[in-house]
């Protein structure tokens, strides 16, 4: 009876596995590109605690223990470069996921027609480069021939303003450069998620009486919950990353911003346009990877306890 039973549930797992067959075959390029992009480069994470040297090799190199993470903190711009990553990525967790969630609710009140239009318009930003976006950026922000200064500014009777070198008004400005780049794709994620709803729960609502504004807070909103926390997750885990382009491309690499747009990505960067140290990089990668890891963790825990199916895990 055993061997019968054990028979039989090799059979159906055989069959399961033909029957997803077409499944597997779609998502193998995916997973070939996860294990190339991201499992097979971690056994270089070892560079981090060495003194890379080409010719000795990764293995060769001398090994130089927390050495290279001290980079990081060595200089009075660690906490400049700390407080500029965190508190512009909570920003624009906030900014972003507020505005996602609105545009997307809107979206859903359209007809599929204009909605579709619309969609296209507000996903474009996202597919623009960086760098294209600096000299859109740099087209209105120009001293000498920026639209602001020279049309919005003359005929207010006000003067032009130096943008790229008048660092308070740049906070606002890199906050509202990705809400406007970011948008666009993480509304449609929401937007997904709210054309899956169930169209009943709205109809009883409008039956008993409800406005557009409660059926929102009432219906829309806790039914995107565990979207909106496993996206706000996700978000948390890269919190000690930054969008390259956006701090270094858009302000034009000014050395008069560096205070509100120096990152700790952009500062690796520069450092290592200046001392060529290999090393030095991978410890600052290594060291925001374990950040976010620890962070998503937390964040997931702090969850888990409040709403355990709200979780990632």
């Amino acid at each position: 009876m055993k061997v019968a039973s054990r028979r039989k549930s090799l059979t159906a797992g055989k069959r399961s596995i033909r029957k997803y067959i077409p499944l597997y075959l779609l998502a193998l390029p995916g997973l070939v590109y996860l294990f190339i992009n991201n499992y097979m480069p971690l056994p270089g994470l070892v560079l981090s605690f060495k003194n890379y040297n080409v010719r000795k090799g990764i293995w060769g190199s001398d090994w130089a223990g927390l050495e290279n993470f001290k980079y990081l903190f060595a200089t009075e711009d660690a906490w400049i470069i700390t407080r500029n990553t965190i508190l512009y990525n909570l920003a624009f967790i906030v900014v972003n996921t507020v505005g996602a969630i609105v545009v997307a609710i809107i979206l859903s009140e359209l007809t599929s027609k204009i909605k579709n239009v619309y969609q296209s318009v507000i996903l474009f930003p996202h597919l623009i480069s960086t760098v294209i976006i600096s000299y859109i950026v740099f087209a209105f922000l120009s001293s000498d021939n920026g639209f602001i200064n020279n049309t919005i500014l003359r005929a207010l009777g006000k003067e032009g303003i130096s943008w790229y070198t008048e660092k308070g008004y740049w906070p606002f400005i890199l906050i509202f450069i990705s809400a406007w780049k970011s948008i666009g794709y993480q509304c449609i994620i929401y937007l997904a998620t709210l054309l899956g709803f169930d169209k009943g729960y709205y109809e009883a609502a409008e039956i008993d009486g409800a406005t557009f504004w409660q059926k929102i807070t009432k219906i829309t909103l806790p039914l995107l919950k565990p979207t909106i926390i496993m996206l706000t997750l996700m978000a948390v885990g890269r919190i000690f990353y930054s969008d390259f382009g956006l701090f270094y491309q858009v302000p034009q690499n000014s050395g008069a911003l560096f205070p509100v747009t120096n990152t700790i990505d952009t500062y690796v960067y520069r450092g290592l346009l200046e001392a060529g140290n290999i090393s030095m990089s991978a410890a600052a990668g290594f060291y925001q990877s374990i950040v976010g890891f620890v962070l998503i963790l937390a964040a997931n825990l702090l969850v888990r306890k409040f709403d355990k199916d709200s979780a990632l895990f």
